[in-house]
């Protein structure tokens, strides 16, 4: 199949055609987000593939439809950038990747965890300017503490597991429970629970008309003072605007993201020759107890050959016309 590649980065070209040695596929790369604009890009392609910040709304559904798609291929687990109702009216397949290294993601945020609360990344600068002072530096055991999991699905279960491995005390909120979690150590409490009750707090649920914002000024306020938090999920989990007013008075003690709500004008790109006009990033970013990552949490030789192959096991099974066991609806 004829596959355009819209928000192309080099490591997709190189492990998309690592995936596709049998050339079963032919691909077309485009450094460009999708959007209404450059649909006009589309010549003989019947699939689009897209990743997270690519905006496939109603009106770019449309504009697919017109152009001949008859398949949108998610590069990602999460699917909020897609209007599933549009496509499906449009006649148009969605499928995505559902799991492709939960160690990735799930290890990245205990790095951040663990960075935020050993001031790795000051003793780092400070050693290389020869300044071998400990002052300023000092953490918390995270042996022992109170850790709660928003989100118990693949990424969510494996956080659990290390956290448990810590010795840490975990409390996890979830629509469905998972029996192993439990079995291991895991308590399931009420997500208001989980907010009061822990020291350390890491998002891992997707985003959903009833996620978002679900870090907020109200359920802040119910969090303990000095609590840690921890997104690497979707940024659309959390009000950045009352996290920055709760760094600014101690509430939140901490905070790692790897995620941002307005990531799409920012992230998998170079700005570092301009200013950046998010305010509120920027403002962020200041903050000495915050550190932020620009959604590289999947970004592991695992995850990436496991993307490439699954979404291209996907295509090949719409090609041949076998059911779609990841697809959207």
């Amino acid at each position: 199949m004829d596959i355009l590649f819209f928000s192309a980065q080099p490591y997709d070209i190189t492990y998309f055609n690592q995936a596709n040695q049998q050339n079963t596929h032919r691909f077309r790369f485009l450094e460009y987000p999708l959007n209404e604009d450059n649909t006009a890009l589309i010549k003989d392609e019947k699939a689009v593939c897209v990743f997270v910040n690519d905006k496939v709304d109603a009106a770019v559904v449309h504009k697919l439809k017109e152009k001949g798609i008859t398949l949108i291929a998610l590069r990602c687990a999460g699917f909020n950038n897609v209007d599933l109702k549009a496509a499906a009216e449009a006649g148009i397949s969605v499928v995505r990747v559902p799991a492709y290294s939960p160690h990735a993601v799930a290890e990245h945020a205990v790095t951040l965890l663990l960075a935020l609360n050993r001031k790795i990344y000051k003793s780092y600068n400070r050693v290389r300017d020869n300044n071998f002072t400990l002052a300023g530096l000092e953490g918390f055991d995270v042996y022992g503490k109170t850790v709660g999991v928003i989100g118990t699905g693949n990424i969510g279960a494996v956080f659990c597991r290390i956290m448990l491995g810590f010795g840490c005390k975990v409390l996890a909120h979830d629509v469905v429970e998972d029996a192993s979690l439990v079995q291991a150590g895991v308590t399931y409490v009420s997500q208001e629970s989980v907010l009061t009750e822990s020291d350390i707090i890491s998002l891992h649920c997707p985003l959903t008309p009833d996620t978002k914002h679900l870090i907020n000024g109200h359920s802040i306020n119910s969090m303990k003072r000095g609590v840690t938090l921890i997104n690497t999920s979707r940024g659309g989990l959390v009000d950045t605007k009352a996290v920055v007013e709760a760094l600014k008075n101690g509430h939140i003690g901490a905070l790692g993201i790897d995620v941002y709500e307005q990531e799409e004008q920012l992230f998998f790109q170079n700005l570092s020759g301009i200013i950046i006009q998010d305010d509120v990033l920027s403002r962020l970013t200041t903050f000495p107890n915050v550190l932020v990552t620009a959604h590289q949490g999947f970004f592991t030789r695992e995850a990436l050959t496991q993307i490439a192959e699954t979404t291209l096991a996907n295509i090949s099974s719409f090609e041949k016309n076998e059911p779609l066991k990841n697809a959207l609806k």
